[in-house]
Parts: C-alpha cells; structure tokens; sequence
C-alpha cells in the first residue's frame, strides 16, 4: 500500500494504540516508542496494532505511517482510526440470581451447597461437515 518511490517509514500513534514493527526473519517485535524513527521499507514487514484498554468513544484512537523517497523527502501519509471494544463474561459467580461484573468468586470455583462460581461448557464439536 506505500505509493511509489518509498523506501521507508515512520509512525506516529495515539497513548491508548501499541505498535509492533516486525521485519520478515525476526521473530521478535521491535516496540515503537516515539516519533521521528524511521525503518526501512522492505517486503515482509508487518505493522501490529493492539490496545490495552476499552475506548471511550468511536474512533478516538488513530495511527498515521509516514512514507518517504530517498534523502528523507516526505511523500505522503495514511492513517487507520481504531476503536476499541471490551469484551467481559459476566456471570451469577456466587449464585444469589445477581450477574456481578466484579464478583470476587468470578476467579475461583468450588463445589457444594455454599459453593460459588460459574461453569461454561463450550459447544465445540462440528455439527455441519
């Protein structure tokens, strides 16, 4: 997706968008801390966004990458908003008939008559071949 004549990039991310670079032949991440780095734009590389936390709103996060031709000259920018989602299983963890967020038997289990806990059984067999 670079535009013709780019040969590397830079990034810049809001507080709540993590971003890995990974170069083909490495299988660790390189973190991106800050503005002003630039890689090498080689075939294989691989851009991996994540965020830690729920957003607060519709597209309040974005990353812009910054494509420039030799000599450092800038070419153009694209940018991706994202939006992040929580996701949380709630259940009647301590079984009063009240579904809790943060019931403090949501970790653990334990059988019997003043046990607490929920078990979830998964469907995972294939039902259609």
């Amino acid at each position: 997706a670079a535009p013709a004549g780019a040969v590397a990039f830079g990034l810049k991310h809001t507080e709540g968008v993590s971003v890995d670079v990974l170069f083909r032949g490495r299988a660790e991440p390189e973190a991106v801390s800050g503005a002003g780095t630039r890689w090498p734009l080689d075939e294989g590389t691989v851009l991996r966004f994540s965020m830690s936390r729920a957003s607060s709103e519709v597209n309040d996060n974005k990353v812009t990458v910054s494509f420039y031709a030799e000599g450092g000259k800038p070419i153009n920018q694209a940018g991706v908003f994202l939006t992040g989602v929580g996701i949380s299983l709630d259940v009647d963890a301590d079984q009063d008939g009240v579904v809790e967020k943060n019931s403090p038997n949501k970790a653990s289990w334990a059988w019997g008559p003043e046990g607490h806990g929920a078990i979830l059984l998964v469907s995972c067999d294939k039902e259609l071949p």
